[in-house]
C-alpha cells in the first residue's frame, strides 16, 4: 500500500478515446503500426482534427506512444493501454457470457516491509474490519505476476470490489485502495477469505500483487519466497451491507 505522495497512476480516459484505442489495437497497434489520423478519423465517424487529439489524449494518459513522421505516425499500445483494452473485453464477457473467471498466476516474492505499517494504520484497520469482516494479519502477501497475468490484471477493474476510502491522518492524506475477493491456492491447497488490495497510488508495478487476509497466508499455506501460486480473483461484498453474511451473522 502507499500514500497519497505516491506517484499517480495514468489518468482515465473517456469512452471516445477508448474507441480510437480500440481501433488502434484492432490494426496490429498492440505491437506497433502506422496510422492515419485521416483514415481514424473516417473509423470513428469523427475529423482528421478529432481523432489526432484522441491520439493525443490516449498518449497523455500512457495507453499509447507515438512517433510522428512527415506521412503518419508510428502508434503502439502500451501495457496500461492494454489493460485498459482488457477491461472493456472483460465488462463485454460478464455481459454475455455466465461463469466467467479470472485467475492470475505468479510467485511469492518478499516485500519492503510497508504493508505491515499501512495494514494497522487506525483508518485503515477500521474500514478493514468494516467491510471486510475481519481484521487483516499486519502484512501483506506480495504475488510477482507472470508476464501473462500482468496483460490480464486489467480485467480486474470490471470486478465488483470492495471501496477503501481516503482518509486524513495528522500529518497526511492516506490513499484510498479497492479490495477485490480472492481464494489463494498454492500446490492444491485454498485459502477463501483473502483480499487483493489495489491502491488507487502505488509505488508497486503491475506485475505485483498485495494480498491480505486473518492470517499470515505464508504460515497458513506453507509458502516460501519462489512457490507458485494462484489468485482466483471472484466479486466481494461489503460486510457491513444489508443480506450479507456478516450482517447477518451479528443479527442471529
Amino acid at each position: 500500500m502507499s500514500d497519497a505522495t505516491a506517484t499517480d497512476a495514468a489518468a482515465d480516459v473517456d469512452p471516445a478515446a477508448l474507441a480510437a484505442l480500440k481501433h488502434v489495437g484492432l490494426v496490429g497497434g498492440l505491437s506497433e503500426t502506422k496510422v492515419s489520423c485521416a483514415a481514424l478519423g473516417d473509423q470513428l465517424d469523427a475529423s482528421t482534427q478529432t481523432a489526432s487529439r484522441r491520439l493525443q489524449t490516449l498518449e497523455s494518459a500512457g495507453y499509447v506512444e507515438r512517433d510522428v513522421v512527415s506521412d503518419g505516425q508510428w502508434v503502439r499500445v502500451t501495457d496500461a493501454g492494454e489493460a485498459a483494452l482488457r477491461a472493456e473485453y472483460a465488462d463485454y464477457r460478464r455481459l454475455f457470457e455466465s461463469d466467467v473467471e479470472l485467475s492470475l498466476r505468479g510467485a511469492v516474492t518478499g516485500g519492503m516491509g510497508e504493508g505491515r505499517h499501512y495494514i494497522t494504520l487506525p483508518g485503515y484497520a477500521e474500514q478493514f474490519r468494516e467491510r471486510l469482516g475481519y481484521d487483516p494479519f499486519p502484512g501483506t502477501l506480495n504475488v510477482n505476476l507472470t508476464e501473462e497475468s500482468v496483460r490480464r490484471r486489467g480485467e480486474m477493474a470490471s470486478i465488483d470490489a470492495v471501496p477503501i476510502d481516503a482518509w486524513e491522518g495528522e500529518d497526511r492524506t492516506y490513499g484510498a485502495a479497492t479490495c477485490y475477493g480472492v481464494t489463494l491456492v498454492a500446490d492444491g491447497e485454498h485459502y477463501e477469505e483473502v483480499h487483493a488490495i489495489v491502491p488507487d497510488r502505488t509505488h508497486h508495478d503491475d506485475d505485483q500483487l498485495e494480498l491480505i487476509a486473518p492470517d499470515r497466508l505464508r504460515d497458513a499455506l506453507d509458502l516460501e519466497d519462489g512457490d507458485s501460486v494462484e489468485v482466483r480473483v471472484e466479486p466481494a461484498s461489503r460486510a457491513d451491507e444489508p443480506g450479507s453474511a456478516a450482517v447477518e451473522t451479528e443479527v442471529a
